[in-house]
């Protein structure tokens, strides 16, 4: 299956690094999941077919199964397109639509990536190693990369439209947002965390990090944008899990790996995925998809 890599749907509102988003209406968008795939903060000119359908439907399963934590954007998803017979408006919707977009809420982003760690690697270990702190919090000495940390910590981030963002201290978050709505997305974001890592757990996986973003609709809390996907998670296999170095993952970490290898310096344009590169990362994520949900694609 070729690489959905473009839409091209009436009233754009926003084009990320791999949805697009356009206006249904004064109160509701349509999230599209393109096969689009960034790294270092840079979309690669191939895709990976079939990414967009199981980041969609594995964060509609999420969405689901972690309403009663914390409400959400959906409305729907779109799994047969007369779902969008309510907005045709004389127009035609493409096929590719199906199983790989939403009809999700309005909301107003809080502009903070919430991160959840349970286990100590990428960023974090990088950190750790100079600083012997995590997200600015300290840490007890003597873990090795990929351990379990004590307990699962909260470390906030910018949130850029455009280029990396910063790691900052909960104290900066609550500067920029307020110390009440903090504590709330800390709280929320850690027992959502905690939930799906269970879960996981007992599908053979492990969720060693995870990023969330919220939103506020109707004056509540929510969550937006994805859930629990490989693009926002690291997924690692229990039954190949080794502390002490990094672990086989289910997420993009082989395209990572290849970019590093590859000499290229991060800054667009990034080279081409090779072929075997590619299928070994589709075979990645519907693996994910597979063993979370229990269904194939």
């Amino acid at each position: 299956m070729k690489p959905l890599m473009t839409t091209d749907l009436p009233n754009p509102f926003y084009r990320g690094k791999v949805r697009d988003t356009y206006e249904l209406s004064a109160n509701e968008f349509l999230f599209v999941a393109t096969d689009r795939v960034s790294a270092f903060d840079v979309v690669m000119p191939n895709g990976i077919p079939e990414k967009g359908l199981v980041l969609n439907k594995l964060s509609a399963f999420w969405f689901e199964k972690t309403k009663h934590l914390v409400p959400n954007h959906v409305v729907r998803v779109i799994s047969d397109l007369r779902l969008l017979d309510p907005y045709r408006k004389g127009l035609a919707f493409p096929d590719y639509l199906k199983d790989r977009s939403m009809i999700v809420r309005r909301a107003e982003r809080v502009d903070i990536e919430c991160i959840a760690r349970g286990y100590i690697s990428g960023s974090a270990w990088e950190e750790y190693k100079k600083k012997g702190t995590v997200g600015g919090q300290p840490i007890p000495k003597g873990l090795k990369e990929s351990d379990k940390l004590p307990q699962p910590l909260f470390t906030p981030t910018t949130k850029a439209d455009a280029g990396h963002d910063e790691a900052i201290t909960i104290d900066q978050m609550a500067n920029q947002i307020g110390r009440k709505l903090t504590e709330e997305i800390m709280g929320k974001t850690l027992d959502i965390y905690l939930f799906a890592e269970e879960y996981a757990r007992s599908r053979g996986i492990i969720i060693a990090d995870t990023k969330m973003e919220f939103g506020m609709i109707n004056g509540k809390l929510s969550l937006i944008d994805e859930l629990l996907t490989p693009d926002s998670s690291r997924f690692w296999d229990m039954a190949q899990y080794k502390p002490g170095g990094p672990q086989p993952s289910f997420d993009k970490q082989p395209i990572r790996d290849w970019l590093a290898q590859s000499g290229w310096n991060k800054e667009p344009p990034a080279p081409p995925l090779p072929p075997e590169i590619v299928k070994q990362s589709a075979e990645r994520y519907r693996e994910a998809y597979r063993r979370l949900t229990g269904l194939n694609l």
